[in-house]
Order: structure tokens, then sequence, then C-alpha cells
């Protein structure tokens, strides 16, 4: 896929999604950053039922902290892997305390450091948070990348690198939230909508499709 259609996948993205951003709801960077580590395996609606139940009683480290596993158990049982997650969760709000005064650090380094979080989390931390230029590969990014031959890759990885240096700059930023959300509701796993798609012209699946 050449540069020229590589900008206009993105230029018309940009048109059809004018307010890319995370579906996950937060108030602070810390309410993210437990946001996100709630959302693996698990899906942005539920999510947001959980935090809604938890955030009112308990939104910052300490306050987390002091749930304990079990407590805070009681507020994420209905998200899948709840109880490793619970575990992660309180043992990250204790080093957050310990060693960042309660403030979630803004390093890949650092934040790869805290339990439950890893390359992808970091990098929606990055981006989101921080306004750091980083794709964090999700299943949605996963499958557009090599469905559409946007960045064809065997690995998360491998996807997140070449879009990295293919994506045009002026896009960089939201990159990722573009992608996440034409998956969510166009790019579709099992029967995308190829109908309602505005860059159905100048993608490599539709083209084999056809």
């Amino acid at each position: 896929m050449n540069a020229e259609k590589r900008y206009e996948i993105f230029r018309r993205l940009a048109i059809v999604i004018p307010e890319p951003k995370t579906e996950l709801n937060h108030n602070s960077v810390f309410e993210l950053l437990i946001a996100v580590i709630l959302s693996a395996q698990a899906t942005d609606k539920g999510v947001n039922i959980a935090t809604a139940r938890l955030y009112p009683v308990a939104n910052t480290p300490s306050a987390i902290f002091a749930l304990g596993v079990e407590g805070l158990e009681r507020y994420i049982k209905t998200i899948g892997l709840y109880h490793s997650k619970a575990k992660n969760i309180i043992a990250t709000c204790q080093i957050l305390i310990e060693h960042y005064d309660s403030v979630v650090p803004d390093s890949r380094e650092a934040l790869e450091s805290l339990p439950g979080v890893g390359r992808k989390t970091a990098n929606v931390i990055l981006n989101t948070a921080f306004g750091q230029p980083t794709i964090a590969v999700d299943t949605h990014i996963f499958r557009i990348g090599n469905r559409t031959g946007l960045a064809p890759g065997k690995t998360p990885l491998m996807v997140e690198l070449k879009l990295m240096k293919s994506v045009p700059k002026e896009f960089i930023q939201d990159a990722h939230h573009l992608l996440i959300l034409h998956g969510r509701y166009t790019c579709i796993a099992r029967q995308p909508k190829c109908g309602e798609c505005v860059i159905r012209d100048l993608c490599e699946y539709k083209a084999k499709a056809a």
C-alpha cells in the first residue's frame, strides 16, 4: 500500500470520526489506567458499568488500595478475569502510592513495570492521557491492519511498528482511536459492513472479495 492511499484512508476516517477518543469513562489519568487494566478481554461497555459502581466509592490509589482484593472484587466481579485483575490493581495502587506519590507515570518503562500493565495498556495511557503518538494494537487494530493491507503483520507488535512507520504524521496522534472505532462499528470481525465503509475502494480486503 503506497503513501497516498494510506493518507487518504486516514483523511476519510478523520472526517467520519471527528472526535476520535476512548469510550472508557474516566475523569482522571488514574481512572483511565484502572479502566484500561479492566478492559483486557472485556468490553468498554462492561467496564463502564463496573467503574460506575466503583469510582463513586474509590477512585484514587489510596482509596482502591484500602478496599483490598476482596473489596475491589465486589465492584468488578461482572468483568472477566476479575480475580487476577483485582490482584494486579491492588498491587499497582501500592506501587503508585509508595514510588510515584500516587501519580500515574508518563513513561513506557514505568508504566510497564506496574502489575497488569503491558505494552498495549501502556500505549493507551501514553496516547490518551499524555498525548504521545503511540498506537495500542488491540484485536480491532490487528484485524484492520491485516484485513485492509494497511499494516499486515503476524503479531500485534509487528502491526504496531508498521503503523508507526506508515501512518501520516498529520494523523499519528489520533490513529489509535480512528482505527479502533472503525473496527468496532464498521470493519467488524465476522461480517464487515463494507457497504457502509468510507474506505472500501482503498481496502485490499474488498479487492480480494471482489
